[in-house]
């Protein structure tokens, strides 16, 4: 091994040490040549060595600086802990987060977990022998406390950085996390319908994911301050339990129970998102309940079946890319030794037909 093949291996080591100290800028070749006793031609060919190696870029004027990307190409794999890698809006999720961390030069492993905290458990203890450098997690029944603090707690202390997607963990308060602005999403979606006159408004929300509570919790300020209340007898909660049985067999009983129950006497409901929207307008039309003349839908996400739907559904969005684009920016600049805050997502409203102004009844 060469004099700079030798400086470029011991420099690596260091990198990978500053980042995890939030360190990313390297010192200057005159400081590189005194702390190794190398001349300036050997500091130069290592500082080449690990450009090309893409671990270091160079600033005209300012110097040398770490990419946050590894020599090791299984360092640069981000594995992701994801509800469910088939089914409903995960695909095309997973496609731009793949994109997106492709762009910043990493490769993205995907591991299902079903939403289950012992499928969690098991890829977390995977992990723990080589520990990756940084990992995303959409977390598991996020509104229960959650088994496995103890594994990220020990993968954080072995220096994996934990970016969660959607919720993070209470047991994990310093978590950083990219998610909805479910709160506002919620004002949002209530405000639309007051706007058109609707004041006798239910809900069908997610309860065991944090998702489903903060939703709740904007509609509920929203409806309030405009004067109007969401009773609790309009108040519809479903578990993960339910959405599996409805993904596997198309078993809806919740949702025509809740339409046998929650939604007498009102004239709009929000759905938790447009999968649950869509089975509610295949159930209402069962039930003789026409969209949007006698009852306005309208929901939370916004994948293909807003538009699959007979009745095209109002639904609420994000820009193009927006969520997969904030997660690999925040992970390559945690990986390059940078300060990273956690992102709330706005949502956006795209108008569709599955609601009209309300028009009570002669």
């Amino acid at each position: 091994m060469t004099k700079y093949e030798s400086l470029a291996l011991k420099l690596t080591g260091q990198i990978e040490k500053n980042l995890q100290n939030g360190i990313s800028k390297l010192p200057t070749e005159a400081e590189l040549c005194s702390r190794y006793q190398v001349s300036r031609q050997t500091v130069r060919a290592a500082l080449a060595l690990l450009g090309r190696q893409g671990i270091i870029t160079s600033r005209q004027g300012s110097g040398s600086y770490a990419t946050g990307l590894s020599p090791d190409s299984q360092r640069n794999t981000i594995p992701i802990l994801i509800m469910n890698s088939q089914e409903y809006i995960y695909p095309h999720l997973i496609a731009d987060i793949r994109g997106a961390l492709s762009g910043q030069g990493y490769e993205l492993s995907v591991y299902a977990t079903g939403n289950d905290t012992s499928t969690e458990r098991k890829y977390l203890l995977s992990f723990l022998d080589a520990p990756p450098r940084g990992m995303i997690v959409e977390g598991c029944k996020s509104t229960l406390p959650n088994p496995n603090i103890d594994l990220y707690e020990r993968l954080r202390s072995l220096g994996t950085f934990i970016l969660f997607l959607h919720s993070s963990y209470k047991g994990l308060p310093d978590s950083i996390c990219i998610k909805d602005d479910n709160y506002y999403g919620g004002r949002l979606l209530a405000e639309h319908l007051i706007r058109l006159g609707h004041t006798q408004i239910a809900t069908l929300l997610k309860i065991d994911d944090i998702q489903g509570p903060e939703r709740y919790h904007g509609v509920c300020a929203s409806l309030r301050d405009l004067g109007c209340i969401l009773a609790d007898c309009h108040t519809g909660w479903y578990l993960s339990s339910d959405l599996d049985a409805l993904e596997s067999r198309q078993d809806t009983r919740f949702i025509t129970n809740f339409i046998q129950n929650q939604l007498q006497g009102c004239s709009a409901v929000i759905c938790h998102d447009d999968e649950i929207a869509y089975w509610m307008m295949k159930e209402l039309s069962y039930a003789s309940i026409h969209v949007p003349q006698e009852l306005s839908v309208v929901c939370f996400g916004n994948s293909y079946l807003s538009d699959l739907s007979n009745i095209r559904i109002t639904s609420l969005t994000h820009a193009p890319n927006e969520v997969a684009d904030a997660l690999a920016e925040c992970m390559a600049q945690r990986l390059r030794g940078l300060p990273v805050v956690s992102q709330e997502i706005p949502w956006q409203l795209v108008h569709r037909e599955s609601d009209a102004p309300f028009t009570p009844a002669l």
